[in-house]
């Protein structure tokens, strides 16, 4: 068995995010200080005056690789409350999985669904019942970089949809976002284009189903074959959750 992560890192400061985590790293000698004091203890009492090293994060939930639950599309999706991040099955996060490869698609532009047919065509692939669908665009290779957010291409609605007909629960993208980038929607909307903001994820209130931002190393992986796990933290009423995504090859 193979593992294979898929996942970007949640870091302090990260230029690839225009919220970003910030990270209070607190070292061992700190630490050693900071847990003795309530019980009249001093470093002196830990062995080589060393504590337990430990971390305070200031986040938000859309932060690094994570799954979008339905809450976060609206209130309702198919005429229920939606489902929150606690409240997804687990069900839905692992399972059998296939790669949809458009990453000859330009910058910006609009993922359709004459774009899931020619590539599962060229993967001779297909889509069944409660597979997990991973778009790879290819833009995660500019995580780390100021514009990572702002040039992928982002899935239509019709092309979501298409993909929810045939069953599918969960679909991840290598992009930022599962739209395309914000200031391309806002652009188009201004302009006229009748819902032009957020398409893909608005179809999440007619239609329940969560999708997964900022996975990476998909190009490791085969277009089919293979298992996939990523399993949302448990936050109640949350509309998202990190995940560690990772990929499993027999």
């Amino acid at each position: 068995m193979k593992i294979i992560d898929l996942s970007v890192p949640i870091e302090h400061r990260a230029k690839s995010e225009p919220i970003p985590a910030t990270i209070r790293y607190s070292s061992h000698a700190e630490e050693a200080k900071f847990l003795g004091k309530p019980f009249g203890a001093s470093e002196k009492d830990f062995p080589d005056g060393l504590g337990l090293a430990a971390e305070e994060l200031q986040i938000i939930t859309h932060c690094g690789t994570h799954l979008d639950a339905p809450w976060h599309f609206g209130p309702t999706s198919e005429g229920k409350k939606s489902k929150t991040i606690d409240e997804v099955p687990l069900e839905w996060c692992y399972g059998d999985a296939c790669v949809i490869d458009v990453s000859h698609k330009e910058d910006k532009s609009e993922i359709k669904v004459e774009d899931m047919e020619t590539a599962l065509k060229k993967a001779r692939y297909k889509i069944r019942s409660k597979d997990i669908v991973l778009i790879r665009t290819g833009r995660d290779k500019a995580w780390g970089r100021a514009d990572y957010p702002w040039t992928h291409p982002g899935m239509s609605a019709e092309a979501t949809l298409w993909l929810l007909d045939k069953g599918v629960k969960v679909i991840g993208t290598d992009a930022y976002g599962f739209d395309r980038p914000f200031q391309t929607m806002f652009e188009e909307h201004k302009k006229g284009r009748k819902n032009a903001l957020w398409p893909a994820h608005f179809v999440g209130r007619t239609r329940e189903y969560c999708h997964i931002e900022k996975l990476a190393n998909l190009e490791l992986l085969p277009q089919q074959g293979f298992k996939f796990a990523a399993f949302p933290i448990k936050i109640k009423n949350a509309s998202a959750g990190w995940v560690r995504a990772v990929a499993i090859l027999e």
